[in-house]
């Protein structure tokens, strides 16, 4: 018998995070849900594939449910999301990064809200930081009236959609805990590729409304994200470059050259106040305001993506 869910977990020299994922998956399943969990290995070199074997020995109830793909060479999220999905047996795919943890009944209110609402192609958890605080992961989707928003310091009023106790429809939902109809991926052909990280799922749930599918915020399903990629220091620069390279991505591809542009500029004057602001708050670098507004100005230079490409040339 097929399972109905499939885990899909994306693991890049994550070990510390990994054990805690794969626990609260098992801890938090619920019960008569016939599910597999996949572990894919982004080709890390912490001893990560290791610890899975070592894990799938020593505990049956995630051992008997496990599979392992190893990459040859590093790829990027979208690119590993995929893999993870056309490999996939389930109707549903519940997509994890390596630091995110499943609280109890998320992954039942999650296939709750995807079960009663045929035409859903995704389903976002809550996602919370480690100190159990909301963090926004809902947002409507990207274009010149939101930079706008944004610009104005009207973000979280007018463009982010998490939040609040009912499921509803958003623009798009943070792939770190993300539960996809694997149909409704195979429709448009998966995760663009050309986005390697960052606006990954943005772009995959506007080519879902698209094709007529629409993607659920559902609150009830909570998840812990430890930003794993977001509290590493050494690659903060590459982060900035790869996430404001790949918003105007998204706005090229979607909204044509001149809606890029407004978005750029618009994007850029919004970080300056706040770098102003951060010469006086406490905890604030204004340098990396800068950064970002140089970035959202001029999208260019070393990103994650050079930074595996590197790597790969390496091995």
């Amino acid at each position: 018998m097929n399972p109905e869910l499939s885990y899909c977990i994306v693991n890049t020299n994550g070990r510390e995070h990994l054990t805690g994922c794969l626990r609260a998956i098992a801890a938090n399943h619920p019960a008569g849900v016939e599910h597999e969990i996949l572990v894919l290995d982004n080709h890390s070199d912490d001893g990560s594939v290791d610890l899975v074997a070592q894990i799938a020995q020593r505990e049956r109830d995630i051992g008997d449910h496990l599979r392992l793909i190893v990459t040859e060479r590093r790829q990027g999220k979208a690119a590993n999301d995929s893999l993870l999905m056309e490999n996939s047996a389930g109707e549903f795919c519940l997509l994890l990064n390596e630091d995110s943890e499943l609280l109890p009944g998320a992954a039942e209110a999650l296939l709750t809200a995807m079960r009663a609402d045929p035409e859903a192609g995704a389903a976002g958890a809550q996602l919370l930081d480690p100190e159990g605080n909301p963090q926004p992961c809902a947002w409507r989707l990207p274009g010149v009236g939101t930079a706008l928003a944004q610009a104005l310091f009207l973000h979280r009023r007018l463009v982010t959609q998490s939040g609040g106790t009912s499921t509803r429809r958003v623009g798009w939902a943070q792939s770190s805990a993300l539960l996809v109809r694997r149909s409704s991926a195979a429709a448009i052909g998966y995760l663009d590729d050309d986005f390697f990280v960052y606006s990954d799922e943005t772009d995959f749930c506007k080519r879902l409304g698209d094709a007529g599918m629409h993607t659920l915020y559902v609150p009830a399903a909570r998840a812990i994200h430890h930003e794993q990629l977001s509290n590493d220091k050494t690659s903060g620069s590459r982060r900035i470059v790869e996430f404001h390279r790949n918003r105007d991505l998204y706005m090229r591809k979607h909204h044509g050259a001149a809606a890029a542009a407004a978005v750029r500029a618009l994007t850029a004057l919004s970080y300056l106040p706040r770098a102003l602001a951060a010469l006086v708050l406490p905890g604030h670098e204004p340098g990396w305001y800068l950064l970002h507004a140089r970035q959202a100005w001029h999208p260019a230079g070393e990103g994650i993506r050079e930074a595996a490409d590197a790597y790969n040339a390496a091995l």
